[in-house]
């Protein structure tokens, strides 16, 4: 009876061909380039790569397309240099292998750059949920949880309320209408202008002006 307590296997990324070729020994303080590992027609080995995840890991298989068999495996590891890009492609990497407890460093080639372009995007993927496993966020920058809604607030008028508009420049026009009402002047100019014709029997008579002061003789 099979064991369903085995964790599963979930597969990250595959890609039916890849090139593996024998590299040469790092030199100091330079990066890797492929175009030091020779006839890159000439690989190594072909095959199948599938980067899977089990439980708290991730390996690269490579395997045989045909009967499944593994030609090397790269346990992953994102704090570790597991996989390194060359300096003078993108289509080419290193990979450090584990077997049995003894490790080696393997070229890996792309035929095409789409295929290293998802290889590098699901490396991606798998770097930023291994670091946020990490680094869980604490609790005092966890967000709160949602706070209730406030209530609605009514703003339809009740029984016998009212409510004033005020319209801007009709207020001092108004003000400016009443004065002139309390003092005589209101109305249209037609009104005004019969108005200021009756005032001088009206409330307000004209004054006769000062009489002049003598002259004197010389």
């Amino acid at each position: 009876m099979e064991d369903f307590d085995e964790e599963l296997e979930n597969i990250l990324y595959m890609c039916r061909e890849v090139c593996v070729y024998k590299i040469p020994p790092l030199k100091a303080n330079e990066g890797h380039r492929a175009n030091d590992w020779g006839d890159l027609g000439k690989p190594l080995w072909k095959g199948r790569l599938r980067f899977v995840e089990k439980g708290e890991t991730a390996t690269l298989k490579f395997e045989d397309p045909n009967t499944g068999q593994v030609f090397a495996q790269a346990p992953y590891d994102p704090q570790k240099a597991s996989v390194e890009a060359v300096l003078d492609s993108s289509r080419y990497f290193v990979v450090r292998v584990e077997d049995k407890g003894k490790k080696a460093y393997i070229g890996m080639g792309y035929v095409e750059r789409s295929d290293s372009f998802d290889f590098n995007v699901a490396l991606q993927d798998y770097r930023k949920r291994f670091f946020a496993k990490l680094n869980p966020p604490s609790p005092t920058t966890e967000k709160s949880p949602d706070a209730p809604a406030a209530p609605k607030k009514d703003y339809t008028l009740k029984d016998g309320q009212t409510f004033t508009i005020k319209i801007p420049g009709r207020e001092k026009s108004d003000k400016e209408s009443d004065v002139n009402n309390l003092l005589g002047f209101g109305g249209s100019s037609s009104s005004s202008s019969s108005s200021s014709s009756s005032t001088a029997g009206g409330a307000f008579p004209l004054l006769p002006p000062p009489p002049s002061a003598p002259k004197k003789r010389s």
